[in-house]
């Protein structure tokens, strides 16, 4: 990253005491593909001409390299390294070379080195915050200015030492060497930008001081961002990420135990690490979270030019799995942290107080007990402060209409070659704290909203701008348990409308055109959604949407059609309301027992029968849609075929 400053600033630094101890002038030539930048670098001071290849992602830069014929040999050091060496200047940060002596392992001194920056009042320990760093994600007044990873011995006779300060290349026995260290925690927890930073460090130190492979585990509660960080990392560091998703039990997904460990299939995640730390090739379940099981199996084998794996998930750091990682990496806040501040929010307008330890007991059960207790042990602790609702660099730019659209208009707009198309049901629930003052009309801004879809449950944070044609909302579904859904309900909120909906979802990877069938509705509605708002603007365009677009929610949409007299900040249909009254009870029900751990013999609740309903007719909306596909591919084909007969015999 490049920042300009003028002269003054440069002023200013010298004036404050620093000094050039290193200058030199670059001339370069660049290029740029749209894949990447390709430059010819000319360092006067050296009197050589480097080659640069540039890009945001690392799996394309490797492949434009090899696209151009070249293999190497890589420099991985910046300019001003190549300098000092030149000039045989040592580097700062180099440890001191551990010397060979006739002394023997359990003699073996060692050494721990001096700080070299001490910052005064620096919380060093979770037990001297005012709050743990698990329940309140925000920024410390001061960060460690310098944090360096270091190495503790796990050996017994050296258990009361501190750190040890020695390279891999100075031992004897290099396997007894990488059983007996390991990093040591960092004191203190970080933000994101930080923690990505100081994950890929830690990564590098492992693989130069215990070498390949290293195993990373990153665990948190739902919705913190641990998925988005471990991409960050696999892209800088090349390696591939698996979620502990796919190593959900059919049965127990079933039962709607997806944040209960027992979920896990433990002895197949075991198979896969050992496999991976013997260096052997092993197979990664895939489960497919639609239908809710096991479909197959991956092939997976850590590469020696990478030696990294990534495991990402709620429990990647319970006990039982943690102890056969190398780096472990904790990370709280995000969208978790956005529904307890919401619930707090709502709680206080209704002249209530609930303190967010109070909310964590009831609406994270499974978090405040099962979760939270392991992610102290983390190496690295990140919080990650960016809130995803309320910031406009993850918005989806949204536009619906009614106007009746054919699907083979639909299909025409989209890339063939990356068609992607789905059918799915779903129930949404509005939940609401009684007392919040309104209009006398229920809006979704007062409202926590809940999805049901395929047997799970999904958080919607819906807080829309409305600019001209086009909703501006955020990028947030984020999956729950059933015991949220009924601590929501236990902390007083109550269901106060019900929208029960049908879905064809057609996509190609830059824009989402959804149909959504309304129950009660006269016609369909669609979307079409995308993070380029001008992608999305054309797509409407070529609908010929123009002058039929909405910005309303489907919330009021359905209680624009009741009755006068039932439009009241109650909102719910009379009609649907004994049916509301089932699933609230079941959610109730089925979150208590989850959240207490009762007997897996149970009532079976007529709600099954609806969810198991929904199912069937999810699998037969996606026959009907196959078959659709299938026969407006054959017309389509036997139109161009025809066209071009008739070219040719004219």
């Amino acid at each position: 990253m490049l920042e300009q400053v003028g002269r003054m600033t440069l002023g200013g630094l010298l004036a404050l005491g620093y000094t050039v101890v290193v200058s030199y002038k670059r001339a370069s030539t660049s290029v740029n593909n749209g894949n990447g930048s390709l430059s010819l670098e000319n360092i006067d001071s050296l009197g050589e001409t480097f080659m640069v290849l540039r890009g945001t992602d690392r799996k394309t830069v490797g492949e434009e390299a090899l696209r151009m014929g070249i293999n190497g040999p890589w420099i991985t050091k910046s300019y001003l390294e190549l300098i000092l060496e030149r000039k045989g200047v040592p580097r700062l940060n180099s440890p001191p070379p551990l010397f060979n002596t006739s002394t023997s392992n359990q003699e073996r001194p060692i050494v721990t080195p001096r700080p070299i920056r001490v910052t005064p009042n620096l919380v060093t320990h979770l037990e001297d915050l005012s709050q743990p760093w698990t329940r309140s994600p925000t920024k410390s007044k001061m960060e460690p200015i310098l944090a360096t990873w270091h190495f503790i011995s796990s050996d017994p006779l050296h258990a009361d030492s501190s750190v040890v300060e020695f390279s891999h290349e100075a031992t004897t026995d290099p396997v007894s060497f990488r059983d007996t260290i390991k990093l040591a925690p960092m004191p203190d927890s970080y933000d994101l930008d930080r923690g990505l930073l100081l994950a890929v460090q830690a990564i590098q130190a492992l693989l130069e001081n215990k070498g390949l492979p290293v195993i990373v585990g990153i665990g948190g509660p739902s919705g913190s961002g641990k998925t988005s960080l471990a991409h960050k990392m696999a892209n800088i560091v090349g390696c591939e990420v698996v979620s502990l998703e796919s190593y959900y039990k059919s049965e127990q997904v079933k039962d709607f135990k997806y944040d209960d460990f027992s979920s896990l299939d433990l002895s197949l995640l075991s198979k896969n690490i050992g496999d991976i730390r013997k260096g052997r090739r092993t197979k990664v379940p895939i489960f497919d979270l639609e239908t809710g099981a096991r479909t197959g199996f991956k092939e997976l084998e850590v590469s020696e030019d990478c030696g990294v794996i990534i495991f990402e998930g709620v429990y990647a750091l319970h006990p039982d799995i943690r102890k056969s990682l190398d780096f472990w990496i904790a990370v709280v806040g995000g969208v978790h942290s956005h529904l307890i501040s919401r619930v707090q929010r709502d709680k206080s307008r209704v002249g209530s107080f609930l303190s967010q330890n109070d909310i964590m007991m009831t609406v994270f059960p499974m978090f405040q007990q099962y979760i939270e207790p392991h992610l102290v042990h983390a190496h690295l602790k990140i919080r990650n402060d960016f809130d995803p609702v309320l910031s406009p660099e993850s918005s989806l730019f949204v536009l619906k209409s009614n106007k009746q659209v054919a699907c083979e208009d639909i299909l025409k707009i989209l890339d063939p070659e990356k068609l992607f198309s789905s059918a799915q049901n779903f129930i949404d629930i509005y939940l609401r704290i009684p007392g919040i003052p309104t209009n006398g009309q229920l809006t979704e801004s007062d409202c926590i909203r809940v999805r049901i879809c395929e047997g799970r449950f999904a958080l919607l944070i819906r807080e829309p701008i409305r600019e001209g044609n086009f909703i501006i909302q955020p990028k947030v579904d984020f999956d729950i348990s059933i015991s949220t859904v009924a601590g929501l309900l236990n902390l007083g909120y109550q269901a106060v409308a019900y929208i029960e909906a049908s879905a064809f979802i057609y996509q190609d990877g830059k824009i989402l055109i959804e149909v959504d069938h309304l129950q009660n509705a006269p016609s369909p509605y669609l979307q079409i959604k995308g993070v380029n708002k001008e992608a999305v603007a054309a797509a409407g365009s070529m609908l010929k949407l123009d002058g039929s677009y909405t910005t309303k929610s489907y919330l009021q949409i359905i209680l624009e059609r009741l009755p006068a007299m039932e439009r009241s900040s109650s909102g719910i249909n009379p009609q649907q309301a004994a049916r509301l009254q089932e699933l609230v009870e079941f959610i109730q029900s089925q979150g208590s027992s989850s959240a207490s751990e009762s007997s897996p013999c149970r009532e079976v609740s007529p709600i099954e029968g609806i969810i198991e309903d929904m199912q069937s007719r999810i699998k037969r909306l996606e026959r009907w849609h196959t078959i659709n596909t299938v026969l407006w591919t054959f017309l389509m084909s036997a139109l161009v075929g025809y066209s071009l007969y008739q070219r040719r015999h004219q």
